[in-house]
């Protein structure tokens, strides 16, 4: 099914500049976030499901501790 949506112009280059760094599209971005909203497994399945995803994805950092402030930094 498709749908339209309405998205401010602000918010939409943001979400796209998240997909970039995720190597995703927005619609997949849609997809995964409506998904987990109706996702009925329970909290200790879903967590289960996140550790095998952070062991498939161990991230770009090569073991370097990240600051907080930094992870939060806007990249352009």
């Amino acid at each position: 099914m498709n749908i339209t949506l309405a998205i401010d112009d602000e918010d939409l280059r943001r979400v796209r500049r998240i997909a970039q760094q995720r190597g995703t599209s927005v619609q997949q971005l849609i997809r995964e976030h409506l998904r987990s909203m109706v996702d009925n497994r329970s909290a200790e399945e879903r967590g289960s499901a996140l550790l095998a995803l952070m062991e498939r994805h161990p991230g770009r950092s090569g073991g370097r501790k990240v600051r907080r402030q930094e992870a939060y930094e806007e990249r352009t």
